[in-house]
């Protein structure tokens, strides 16, 4: 029972830090801006995110 809760809240967990990144591709930012916000999810997804969800881009 454990692996298949672990895999499924993985794959929300990737399903959500796809999306961040594909907001972060999409806003008005300026691309060095995008670059980093991108590159801080990927390599730090539970830090990168709630940082992005309080200071990302917004709108």
């Amino acid at each position: 029972m454990g692996i298949e809760v672990g895999g499924l809240l993985g794959l929300i967990w990737l399903i959500i830090v796809i999306w961040a990144v594909v907001k972060v591709a999409k806003s008005s930012a300026g691309p060095v801006a995008k670059l980093l916000w991108i590159l801080i999810l990927l390599f730090f997804p539970l830090v990168g995110l709630i940082v992005w969800l309080l200071l990302g881009p917004k709108g």
